[in-house]
């Protein structure tokens, strides 16, 4: 990986085709929302099934916790949609064919010239693509559980909503006085307290 993305920084803003076809850039996935970008080899690997099984329950939590969750692999548009239908997922898969992801964050598996896939990975991000935790998965255990990125998703939830904790008398006199901006979906994101901050 790349020696400036770290946590603290921002991630890179990519922009690739979905299961769909369609353009989307990281950005536009995640709205206001943490998000988990899995950064996966692709279809053809055991492993990374294995983790999607996984994230297919934790994505149902995600939803409800206004989470966000996307795949990049380095698989065409083609084994981007059967990848996703075989493991039956239902967030956005991204095709980065051209290896795009791969180059620019160094990447490479340089172990597998048959594939030639990236080295897997999982980030975990803030609002406005600011990382919180990188995780390496060449090897299987170097992924985090499905209780890491819940505790992962707990704190940053944790820090980007202010309104994480509405039993306090400051948040209950917020409310009654119709402070609504400091209420979601009410009022201002983190990511533009951040930029504000910038």
């Amino acid at each position: 990986m790349r020696n400036d993305i770290v946590p603290g920084t921002r991630f890179p803003d990519y922009e690739l085709t979905d299961q769909t076809a369609t353009r989307r850039k990281l950005s536009e996935l995640q709205g206001t929302d943490p998000m988990i970008v899995v950064l996966s080899r692709g279809g053809f690997c055991p492993k990374d099934r294995r983790q999607n099984e996984g994230l297919i329950e934790l994505h149902r939590e995600m939803e409800v916790g206004y989470c966000r969750l996307v795949t990049i692999s380095t698989d065409t548009l083609t084994e981007t949609n059967e990848y996703r239908s075989g493991v039956g997922a239902h967030w956005p898969f991204l095709s980065d064919a051209g290896r795009v992801v791969q180059k620019d964050l160094d990447i490479a598996e340089y172990t597998d010239p048959l594939h030639n896939p990236m080295i897997p990975h999982v980030v975990v991000l803030e609002p406005g693509l600011i990382i919180h935790k990188i995780y390496c998965g060449y090897w299987f255990f170097g992924r985090p559980t499905m209780e890491e990125l819940r505790q992962d998703l707990r704190a940053v939830s944790k820090k980007c909503r202010q309104d994480w904790d509405i039993t306090t008398p400051e948040m209950k006199q917020a409310w009654q006085e119709g402070r609504k901006d400091l209420f979601y979906p009410y009022g201002r994101t983190y990511t533009q307290t951040i930029r504000e901050q910038e």
